[in-house]
C-alpha cells in the first residue's frame, strides 16, 4: 500500500480564513479521490495576547484595523470568500474574541480518538455561524461529547493545564519555520502553501507530495 501524505494543517479557531481554507482543501480532496491524506491540524494563535476570558470583538477589530469602516471592508471581504464555500458566516452574532489555546487543546486530544476533522468542523460552526463562545469550558465539553469523545476526561483535563505546554510549543515551532499567517498547509514534511489557495493549488500540492522521497518522522513540521 502506497504511504498517505502526510499534511499538517496550521490554523486558529478564530481565522475565518482557516475555515475557508478547509472547505478548500476538501474539495482538494475530491479531486484526489485515490489519495490517501493524513490530515494532523495544528494549532496557532493570530494574537496571543489575547487574555482569558476574551475581549469585545467590535473593539478589538476597529482598534486592530483603524476604525469600523475598515474592519467591516475587510470582513465584508471574507463573508464574500466564505459564500463562495457555502460558508454563511455571521460575524454579527460573535460577542467576543476568545483566547484559543483551549479550543487548540480539544483538538490535541481528538487526534487520539480520531475525530480531529468532526471537532474543528464543529468549533468552527460554533464561533462563526452561532457565535459561541468557544472558550467556555462547558462549550468545549459538548464539542467532545458530540464528536464521541470521554466527556469526563475531557472535563478532567480542562480543568487542568494539561497539554498547554505542548500545544504553545507546537506554535512556536510553527512561528520557527516561517509561519507568519494562517491556514498554512504542510506537505510530507517537504514544503509549505501558505493561505486558503484554491482547491486546484492544493490539489497540485498532494501531487508534489506524492513525488517526495519519505521523510523521517518526527521532523519540527511535525513535532
Amino acid at each position: 500500500m502506497p504511504t498517505p501524505v502526510q499534511l499538517d494543517v496550521i490554523s486558529d479557531t478564530i481565522c475565518p480564513w482557516c475555515y475557508i481554507g478547509k472547505r478548500r482543501l476538501e474539495k482538494a480532496l475530491k479531486q484526489r479521490p485515490d489519495v490517501d491524506v493524513d490530515i494532523r491540524w495544528r494549532p496557532y494563535q493570530l494574537d496571543p495576547t489575547i487574555p482569558a476570558g476574551g475581549v469585545d470583538r467590535r473593539e478589538y477589530l476597529e482598534t486592530k484595523f483603524g476604525g469600523p469602516d475598515r474592519a467591516k471592508a475587510i470582513y465584508d471581504r471574507v463573508r464574500e470568500a466564505g459564500a463562495e464555500e457555502d460558508i454563511p458566516f455571521s460575524f454579527e452574532t460573535i460577542q467576543r474574541t476568545p483566547n484559543t489555546i483551549d479550543s487548540h487543546r480539544i483538538i490535541r486530544w481528538a487526534a487520539t480518538a480520531g475525530t480531529q476533522d468532526q471537532v474543528v468542523e464543529r468549533l468552527f460552526q460554533l464561533y462563526f455561524i452561532e457565535g459561541g463562545n468557544i472558550e467556555d469550558p462547558e462549550t468545549l465539553i459538548g464539542v467532545a461529547r458530540e464528536a464521541g469523545m470521554d466527556a469526563d476526561l475531557v472535563t478532567e483535563l480542562l480543568g487542568g493545564d494539561a497539554d498547554v505546554e505542548l500545544v504553545q510549543r507546537e506554535i512556536r515551532t510553527a512561528q520557527k519555520i516561517g509561519v507568519t499567517g494562517v491556514p498554512c498547509f504542510i506537505f510530507a514534511n517537504s514544503f509549505g502553501v501558505m493561505g486558503a489557495q484554491p482547491p486546484d493549488v492544493l490539489a497540485d500540492a498532494i501531487d508534489r507530495a506524492l513525488a517526495q522521497p519519505s521523510e523521517p518522522q518526527g521532523s519540527e513540521a511535525s513535532a
